[in-house]
């Protein structure tokens, strides 16, 4: 079992140091505007499209920040990981640029689209319950696996990778006021805390999280980490946790707030984003632009972090639809 850290901090540096590296693997995606009703909420919205990245999401960062500092030794048996998709994906990648193997356990919730994804990326797939995978996510290991495990979101090397998204965005967007990004396990978030957090201290900084499953909203309200009664799986496959891990909780627990929308709400803003920008976004990333949308971020510049797009196009087709009451609860 990890061992729980009273205190825990990923630097500026620790970010500026992974933005020196990780864009061997990943690429520096755009920011862009999307234009709201005249007469809508006082603030304006920014898109940063990580669904422009090799694997189509921003876990490439992260994960290639990790393999790239394993030793020879750590890397002699390959490397695995524990995902709902994105992750195995990046992990994949990186370990394929590096030219060792890598083999993924793979929840029952992940989607076909990103399923095929890990396989033409050449890892091996061990497919696993979702209580079984995020048992490994908190025990850190299984025995089903060989190898170095590069944990999805729980890595300060991992975390650090992420932050360069933070990184680009305050380098785009100097007087940004808020940011927001979906909460799977946290990763994403502490990252661009960590660079908002030396670069502009100001900047807002927001979890999302669909209703059905929203760990940090009550491990916020609780003051400590805990468990979220009556978890739902949904379309959202790649953000809602059943619980904010004790590990990740001094990197989470300053964040300015989490930002809890419905599945309604969610597909809503996946379809806003593909009509208004042409960008189709997954259920993780529909919950950023949900939130963003939603005016609880605050006045002025906001940027909706657009995490990933790998959703299956038949179920983003039916969330997206023609017809006004378009969402869908599975």
């Amino acid at each position: 079992m990890p061992i729980t850290v009273p205190t825990r901090r990923i630097t500026l540096s620790d970010v500026r140091d992974a933005a020196t590296r990780v864009y061997e693997a990943a690429v520096r995606t755009p920011l862009v505007r999307v234009e709201l009703p005249r007469d809508g909420p006082l603030h304006e919205i920014f898109l940063k499209l990580e669904t422009l990245q090799p694997i189509g999401s921003f876990k490439i960062r992260g994960a290639y920040n990790v393999v790239r500092q394993l030793a020879p030794n750590e890397l002699k048996d390959g490397v695995w990981t524990v995902s709902a998709g994105n992750a195995a994906q990046g992990v994949a990648l990186a370990a394929r640029t590096v030219g060792v193997p890598c083999s993924v356990m793979v929840m029952d919730t992940a989607p076909d689209a990103k399923i095929r994804a890990i396989e033409r990326l050449g890892a091996s797939i061990v497919r696993a319950t979702y209580d079984e995978c995020w048992r490994t996510v908190i025990e850190h290991g299984s025995d089903r696996m060989k190898g170095y495990l590069v944990h999805p979101f729980d890595d300060d090397r991992f975390i650090a990778g992420n932050g360069t998204v933070g990184l680009e965005i305050l380098e785009d967007l100097p007087d940004v006021d808020a940011i927001v990004a979906p909460l799977g396990g946290g990763g994403l978030l502490a990252g661009i805390a960590a660079a908002a957090a030396g670069l502009r201290p100001q900047t807002r900084v927001f979890a999302a999280e669909p209703a059905t499953a929203a760990p940090l909203s009550a491990s916020l309200a609780a003051g400590r980490p805990v468990y979220f009664d009556g978890w739902t799986s949904s379309f959202v496959d790649g953000a809602g946790g059943k619980s904010v891990l004790e590990t990740m909780w001094p990197l989470l627990s300053t964040l300015a707030g989490s930002l809890v929308v419905s599945l309604d709400d969610t597909a809503r803003a996946m379809r806003f984003v593909a009509e208004r920008a042409r960008v189709i976004a997954e259920g993780a990333a529909g919950c950023a632009i949900a939130a963003a949308l939603s005016g609880r971020a605050g006045s002025g510049k906001i940027v909706a972090v657009v995490s990933g797009g790998n959703i299956d196009l038949p179920k983003f087709a039916s969330l997206v639809g023609a017809c006004d009451n378009c969402a869908s609860n599975s």
